[in-house]
């Protein structure tokens, strides 16, 4: 069940947020679509929290104003991007499955379900296989143990990691390229040594992922060309 919906009277009028507490030293603002959520340390005092949503107020403003990404129409000849290239749908009235090919993606429709449906399903599940492949050839190298990897349906919000060495990731990192979601894995993992983004904490990011300043001016420029699923 997500957290009941708070709201804070700003300069720029009444904020609604989702306030997480978790087992974390300092407050942090997410902005996911309409969604803002803070999360902070379980005995942070709500005045202290809602300063910090006041200081950040302009930061949370700008990412609200943010375009939204163009949703994708699920029929036959939508092309849909897909590890760094573009694959065309195509949809089979008469059989039930997913066939893919280089640059086809290929629905089977008759039993009812839709295409969306269809493709997210099976997006899902190659998702999971290749994260956790990635994270482990990732974390190997470097004795970092990770006892989950798994999911998230986070829009923006691309991977989160949690003190139990839970990793989770968003499925959408799927239509991006495989260095990019190398990136991401690699800026969780390096929350398993340091949960700050100190700098400590980039210069663990750097050794599991050396071109991670670029890598992440390209994560922020191409997340924005992403179509909504």
């Amino acid at each position: 069940m997500s957290p009941a919906l708070s709201q804070l009277q700003l300069a720029g009028g009444i904020l609604g947020y989702r306030l997480v507490r978790a087992k974390r030293r300092t407050i942090a603002l997410f902005v996911d679509g309409d969604v803002i959520e803070a999360r902070a340390p379980r005995r942070a005092a709500i005045t202290d929290i809602e300063a910090f949503i006041r200081e950040k107020e302009r930061w949370i403003r700008r990412r609200l104003a943010e375009p939204r990404r163009r949703p994708l129409v699920w029929e036959a000849g939508a092309t849909l991007p897909w590890l760094g290239r573009t694959v065309t749908l195509a949809l089979r009235q008469g059989e039930t499955g997913v066939w893919f090919s280089e640059d086809r993606l290929e629905l089977g429709l008759a039993d009812g379900a839709s295409p969306r449906e269809r493709a997210l399903d099976w997006m899902r599940g190659q998702a999971l296989e290749f994260f956790r492949e990635r994270v482990a050839e990732l974390a190997h190298p470097h004795g970092l143990r990770v006892l989950l990897v798994g999911l998230s349906n986070a829009q923006t919000r691309w991977g989160s990691c949690g003190r139990n060495g839970r990793i989770l990731l968003s499925w959408r990192l799927m239509m991006l390229p495989p260095h990019l979601i190398d990136y991401v894995a690699a800026h969780e993992l390096a929350h398993l040594r340091e949960p700050n983004h100190s700098p400590r904490f980039w210069r663990i990011v750097a050794l599991l992922y050396p071109d991670h300043r670029a890598a992440r001016r390209e994560l922020n420029a191409r997340a924005q060309t992403l179509p909504d699923l």
